[in-house]
């Protein structure tokens, strides 16, 4: 039995199988983007036109629009702000302090975090906000 061998260039390539990996891999991408997860205590951050995605950090303090503040879903006072920072620093050992504030949450009292994270030694952090669509 013979087999006739053919070096004959392709004149035609189907392309309805390379499509649809393509658009698989656009509906997975465009699935998995979607789902970023903020665990913990809901509020609603303020707006930025120019915020960047964060990574999840578990050096977070959280201000809530009726007066709560809680140090990674633990909740605590204002007394024991700096003492918790001091400890969670110790225990973690990250520098870079997120605050979830609430967009209701007064000035001052997000003022007062920062001082009992400068209290505590933490020089950076950075105040998490959601980004803003339209104008």
């Amino acid at each position: 039995m013979k087999f006739e061998i053919v070096n004959k260039p392709l004149t035609s390539f189907n392309f309805s199988s390379l499509t649809d990996i393509v658009l698989l891999l656009v509906i997975f991408f465009l699935l998995t983007s979607q789902f970023v997860v903020n665990t913990g205590v809901k509020v609603n951050l303020p707006g930025s036109k120019t915020n960047e995605q964060i990574t999840k950090s578990d050096f977070v303090v959280t201000l809530t629009s009726i007066g709560e503040i809680f140090v990674n879903n633990k909740k605590t006072d204002e007394q024991n702000l700096t003492n918790e920072l001091i400890a969670l620093k110790k225990k973690i050992n990250k520098d870079n302090l997120i605050i979830r504030s609430d967009r209701d949450v007064a000035i001052e009292r997000l003022i007062n975090v920062i001082d009992a994270a400068k209290a505590a030694n933490i020089l950076k952090f950075t105040i998490e906000t959601e980004k803003k669509i339209g104008n």
